[in-house]
């Protein structure tokens, strides 16, 4: 069963209502129904209701005044309306998110949608928990999560960035490294100051000293004029080294300098220049290793680790994935101003179950890449590259269920409602298909579904159609 509230369903048309509920349901959602007799409103109330799934004509109907009562009823509300396209224009508080659809439901579209009203929920709830707003409101825009393990990083940036502590960042490539010294720096009473990153190793080792010191004229060839470097750059703001693990010994002592004595020499210069610089640095590499092999020293690295930051894997993470995948899916669909509206359940599973080498940067360019290619509709397992294929779990054997008499649909001695609702979608599929001689495109534009979600979903149940 899911957590958090209930979802309230409110539709006139009781077939579609009905289906609805059970599909839900089915999904594990706690589910209420508008029965005509309770009122409205009251049905929100004592529910805990925090997603409405309504036919929008009709809630403007019996609600005509919603606009203004919502926000009574739980500020937190979200709505999932359906109905005459036309009715999504209508006026609505801008606190409570509205995402539509249209009639006849696909149940993999409503499915996705209701995964995306559950996202928005975590992060209202993270907001109203978190101790700094303006920590939520940078974050939410940079750094996407709200597990356990992104909880506690965004705790410590929040304490870290009161400081002016040396910090060093680690965590494999893609995890976002970067993004969270920037958090720092926004945070921190340096932010109206420059925020200079530098990556180690992406600069040849000749100029790197000259990159991060500064040159003056005729210290070397080429060296036509002076020039200031990183560090003077950042002056009384922060400095990010990514990537610090590479940086070469002759670097390193004077690295230790600067973090020693607050002051650094431009190569060719005479004298020392004075420098108030906060120092964030990160690396992919275990320093610490490198220490032991003598390929970094010691003391730089205590230096640099006053205060380490851990960030986690997406594979350490993977509840965050359905938010990251929305989160760049509605960037990527305003980018390229394409309408992928979501990814099947099949679809989300497969990406949930794979390791994520290149962690969150391959998952952001995974999603760019279908919403380029698919340009439209529902993300299905087919829409996969084949690497994220290849961890897919095979299908089980069937699992026979006894069909409920008509006469006496609910047992005395009670039912499995899962069971039931899996049964119902397997007799409907079995009777599309009998009706459409076994072709599986006939029989999913009957299910209103596409040919390859029908299919997807015939391996899974481990269902063979065979024509008496």
């Amino acid at each position: 069963m899911h957590e958090n509230g209930t979802i309230f369903i409110a539709d006139n048309d009781v077939k579609t209502r009905d289906l609805v509920s059970a599909f839900l349901t089915y999904l594990g959602y706690n589910v209420a129904v508008s029965d005509g007799k309770t009122p409205f409103f009251d049905i929100l109330r004592k529910n805990n209701v925090d997603i409405l799934i309504a036919d929008l004509m009709y809630l403007q109907f019996i609600a005509p005044d919603f606009n203004d009562c919502f926000s009574l009823v739980n500020p937190q509300l979200v709505l999932i309306g359906y109905g005459d396209p036309g009715v999504s224009e209508i006026k609505k508080d801008p606190d409570i998110p509205l995402f539509t659809l249209s009639k006849p439901l696909n149940l993999d579209e409503l499915e996705s949608l209701v995964m995306r009203a559950r996202e928005h929920q975590s992060m209202k709830m993270y907001d109203r928990t978190s101790k700094k707003s303006a920590l939520h409101h940078l974050l939410s825009a940079t750094m996407i999560g709200s597990s356990p393990p992104m909880r506690a990083l965004f705790d410590m940036i929040s304490k870290v960035a009161t400081s002016n502590a040396t910090v060093l960042i680690q965590g494999e490539s893609g995890t976002g490294k970067e993004l969270a010294a920037r958090a720092i720096h926004q945070l921190s009473d340096r932010h109206g100051k420059n925020f200079v990153p530098v990556n180690c190793a992406a600069i040849p080792d000749e100029l790197l000293e000259s990159e991060l010191f500064g040159h003056v004229k005729g210290s070397f060839t080429g060296a036509f004029a002076n020039r200031i470097g990183r560090f003077e750059m950042a002056d009384n703001g922060t400095l990010f080294l990514d990537e610090i693990g590479d940086m070469k010994a002759n670097l390193q002592v004077k690295m230790l300098r600067v973090l020693q004595n607050r002051e650094f020499e431009p190569v060719g210069a005479s004298k020392s220049q004075k420098v108030d610089v906060r120092i964030i640095a990160a690396t992919n590499k275990n320093l610490e290793e490198l220490v032991v092999t003598n390929d970094f020293r010691e003391d730089l690295y205590y230096r640099l680790s006053v205060i380490p930051i851990t960030i986690p894997p997406l594979r350490e993470r993977r509840e965050d994935i359905p938010l990251l995948i929305h989160t760049f899916l509605t960037r990527f669909n305003a980018d390229k101003r394409n309408a992928v509206k979501g990814f099947s359940r099949e679809a989300l599973s497969i990406l949930g179950n794979y390791e994520w080498p290149g962690n969150v940067r391959e998952l952001e360019n995974l999603v760019e890449r279908l919403v380029i290619l698919k340009g439209s509709g529902i993300i299905a397992p087919d829409d996969l590259p084949e690497k994220y294929l290849s961890g897919k779990v095979p299908c089980q054997a069937p699992v026979y269920i006894p069909r409920l008499s008509p006469d006496n649909l609910l047992p005395e001695e009670g039912i499995c409602l899962n069971s039931a609702v899996d049964e119902f979608e397997n007799n409907l599929i079995i009777q599309a298909l009998a009706r459409s001689g076994g072709n599986k495109k006939e029989a999913a534009i009957l299910l209103n579904l596409k040919r390859t979600t029908l299919i997807e979903k015939l391996k899974k149940k481990n269902l063979a159609f065979i024509e008496d």
